[in-house]
């Protein structure tokens, strides 16, 4: 029988091995490379037939940030790979199973991934929680001042380099992420691999732009890198971005708006974005944002409903029953978010608590109430697409007024 296990260091090599293949990569890295992905945090899982390994799981400790700033403990999930000679024989729900009871126990709150395909992660109860959007920006239609020299609220742009990106960047995205809901925690890993200090594979260095407020302090900072393209002696080049934070409006508008007005370039493609992004609204033309990439991001599993409920925050008053559904990967109802649950919330706060005594208001998988939690999807779609069940009349209205978050969620970050 294939045998799921924790990978020690002397496994490392062969269940490195495993991922490339599960990723059609060259399944062979070189030395300096294995050390590099050494420094990957977390906890590892593989699955092991004769010795060989065929498939990989990692893990490890993230902050999630719910509606409202409070950042909440995440089981972050990645590197998830089956090889193609043992597949559908139920590995990988072996390896989230040993993964997910793990997190519960540690005290997590929530599970959280990327997708790499739509249907895998339903039946573990997760639920798309974000989506991202991307544009590409036709500057020549964008009907901005090609006179423009610079922000003219007092604030600056200066190009910075690496160094100064790992010196600025932490500080900024805390500010960011705790006014995001959906942002996950940054480590110096991170930093150092986007900024070409730590390299996981070939590296084209990027230009980095940081803009400043009247004050002096950084508000936003860019990455971006651009083609060298010319037709019939007219210059085509297309500035892709890598990542843009901004902590303010105005920063964000600047670094835009300086984008759209470096000499040569017609085209910009802005990366992944939050789909409520102000970019296209900064632009005297918005049809010149053109949406070239629209797709489900963060995938969300809800570990301690209780926990969950009470970190977010509410704009209404109001309260629900809500019974949870929690059947995931053969747990007959009794996954971790199962229950009947009573949830009553204010401005001033939340209280949810279990209950037995009182009937439902609606009821709903584990994996839908994830997309409600962050705010982003609506009750009475869910309802109306019946993935769930009012008990009461009205429930699913109501439930709506309360989840739905005034900002819509956002994860920057792939992992």
């Amino acid at each position: 029988m294939t045998e799921v296990r924790t990978v020690t260091d002397a496994d490392f090599e062969d269940w490195q091995r495993a991922l490339n293949t599960g990723f059609l990569r060259p399944p062979v890295l070189a030395p300096e490379q294995l050390d590099v992905r050494r420094r990957l945090p977390g906890r590892r899982l593989g699955a092991y037939d004769g010795g060989r390994c065929v498939a990989t799981f990692r893990s490890f400790a993230q902050e999630l940030t719910a509606v409202g700033g409070a950042p909440v403990p995440a089981d972050a999930i990645s590197n998830v790979t089956v090889s193609p000679t043992h597949r559908r024989r139920g590995l990988l729900t072996r390896m989230m199973r040993q993964d997910l009871a793990a997190a519960r126990e540690r005290g997590d709150v929530v599970a959280t991934l990327v997708a790499a395909e739509y249907p895998i992660y339903g039946r573990y109860g997760f639920g798309p929680a974000t989506w991202t959007t991307e544009w590409t920006v036709d500057v020549s239609q964008a009907g901005l001042d090609p006179r423009w020299s610079g922000p003219a609220d007092g604030g600056r742009i200066d190009l910075v380099d690496g160094e100064d990106v790992r010196k600025l960047g932490p500080e900024l995205y805390e500010r960011f992420r705790r006014a995001q809901p959906g942002a996950v925690s940054r480590d110096g890993l991170w930093w150092e691999a986007s900024t070409g200090a730590v390299r996981f594979g070939e590296w084209t260095e990027p230009f980095y732009a940081a803009y400043r407020s009247a004050s002096g302090e950084v508000e936003g900072l860019v990455s971006y890198r651009s083609d060298d393209r010319w037709h019939g002696k007219q210059p085509q080049n297309t500035a892709e971005v890598n990542w843009l934070i901004a902590s303010t409006p105005a920063a964000d508008r600047a670094l835009w708006r300086y984008l759209c007005s470096i000499d040569w370039i017609t085209k910009v493609k802005t990366g992944w974005r939050g789909p409520g992004d102000l970019l296209p609204f900064h632009l005297p033309n918005p049809r010149a944002a053109r949406v070239t990439e629209h797709a489900d991001w963060l995938w969300v599993r809800i570990l301690d409903v209780v926990r969950a409920l009470e970190a977010r925050t509410y704009e209404v008053e109001g309260a629900l029953v809500l019974q949870i559904l929690d059947g995931a990967d053969g747990a007959d109802g009794a996954g971790p978010a199962g229950g009947r649950f009573r949830l009553e919330v204010s401005p001033e706060g939340a209280s949810c608590v279990p209950t037995s005594t009182v009937g439902a208001d609606l009821t709903l998988e584990a994996a839908e109430l994830a997309r409600l939690w962050l705010g982003d999807e609506s009750a009475l779609r869910l309802a109306a697409l019946g993935r769930i069940q009012e008990e009461r009349e009205g429930a699913a209205r109501k439930a709506d007024a309360l989840f739905r978050s005034p900002g819509r969620p956002w994860c920057p970050d792939i992992f």
